[in-house]
């Protein structure tokens, strides 16, 4: 079982935090990675996870997230999370919202065609989209994360996806039909020789799936703009470029042949890219490729800063900070950057060095595993 320790240091004032939105209680989970069943409670400020590795930690940072996302962050198939020889997973999760509180509710069953997911609030049912606009955010900063600056494009543009689909249905909807369109056009080149019959088959495709594309870049570059707006973390600043694979009718007819020829579509947002750069002071570095480790681990920083601050903007409320482990990929100096930034808000963290501990100035407290 799990030790739950309370300590408090108190030798800054805390900042007014969490005045707007919802406060992790308590959560409580059953048949979820490796906890068949446990109870944990949470401190409003902030609440360290320590303990070796493999004792489920990150198991235990993912349940957060997946009681405010719906989803965790590390399964390629949601019943992975199941614990192993079990069918069904349950998380519930205590929140106070003002004078009051709430309980969110979780379950996946495991059957015979896949799984079920039932979401409820207060005991009352919800689809997903209603329980979605109903939980506070969690935003995740993991090691993982490092791949959107040294990863293929697709980490990138899955990164922007999930992030602009949370904000944004139709952005979600949109994307799902363009994948799916994508997916009967490439069909038709394989199945269609003549060029011709190929042309008029293409008609309606090539309509639908301009549309589709239309609103994902004009999303894509919204968001890009809102980052290059806030360009500056610790005196450094960055810039993204968005690299848009247009899907128009000029570049369907330039690229028609190459597609006969490789069977499939050559152009459209699932070739987008997104190039980070530093602001030096006469030029722009590519930090994909030239940027260092710590450059690069700051730039991610940039990043999921600015994903906070888009939430604080369109809900007018804070997130819950889930932290992975990422003091062991921190120098001392961006240990306190990471520090200062959650001390205006609710935070739970791993890790497995102790030290950090003395570098915290505000109220804490321990669950060790």
């Amino acid at each position: 079982m799990p030790v739950i320790h309370l300590k408090a240091r108190l030798s800054l004032p805390r900042q007014t935090a969490l005045s707007i939105g919802m406060v992790l209680k308590k959560i409580v989970i059953a048949n979820f990675r490796n906890f068949s069943h446990a109870v944990f409670p949470f401190g409003e400020s902030l609440t360290v996870i320590i303990g070796l590795n493999a004792k489920g930690k990150t198991n235990l940072l993912e349940s957060i997230y997946f009681i405010c996302h719906g989803s965790g962050f590390r399964e390629s198939k949601e019943e992975e999370l199941v614990t192993i020889g079990e069918k069904m997973l349950r998380v519930q999760a205590r929140f106070r919202k003002a004078d009051h509180h709430v309980d969110f509710q979780i379950v996946v069953k495991k059957n015979d065609h896949g799984f079920t997911k039932v979401f409820t609030i207060n005991k009352t049912p919800k689809k997903y989209f209603s329980y979605s606009r109903e939980t506070t955010r969690a935003v995740l900063f993991s090691p993982e994360q490092i791949t959107l600056m040294i990863g293929p494009p697709e980490s990138r543009r899955e990164y922007f996806n999930k992030l602009i689909s949370f904000y944004d249905p139709e952005y979600k909807k949109r994307l799902i039909n363009y994948e799916s369109a994508l997916r009967k056009r490439n069909k038709l080149f394989e199945q269609i020789v003549d060029p011709e019959k190929l042309q008029e088959e293409l008609v309606f495709w090539n309509e639908y799936l301009e549309e589709q594309a239309t609103y994902i870049t004009l999303k894509r570059k919204e968001y890009a703009d809102f980052l290059n707006a806030h360009p500056t973390v610790d005196e450094k600043s960055f810039k993204i470029e968005y690299l848009a694979d247009e899907f128009t009718k000029t570049r369907l007819k330039e690229s028609f042949e190459n597609e006969r020829r490789y069977r499939r579509t050559l152009i459209g947002p699932q070739k987008d890219d997104f190039c980070i750069y530093a602001k030096e002071v006469k030029s722009l570095k590519n930090l994909h490729h030239f940027g260092s480790r710590s450059e690069q681990r700051l730039t991610i920083f940039w990043l999921k800063l600015n994903e906070i601050n888009y939430y604080r903007l369109i809900f007018s409320q804070k997130p819950i900070l889930l932290l992975d482990d990422i003091f062991s990929e921190l120098d001392h100096h961006n240990k306190t950057l990471v520090l200062k930034l959650i001390g205006g808000y609710q935070t739970v963290m791993t890790t497995t060095e102790t030290e950090v501990l003395e570098m915290i100035d505000n109220p804490y407290s321990i669950i060790r595993l």
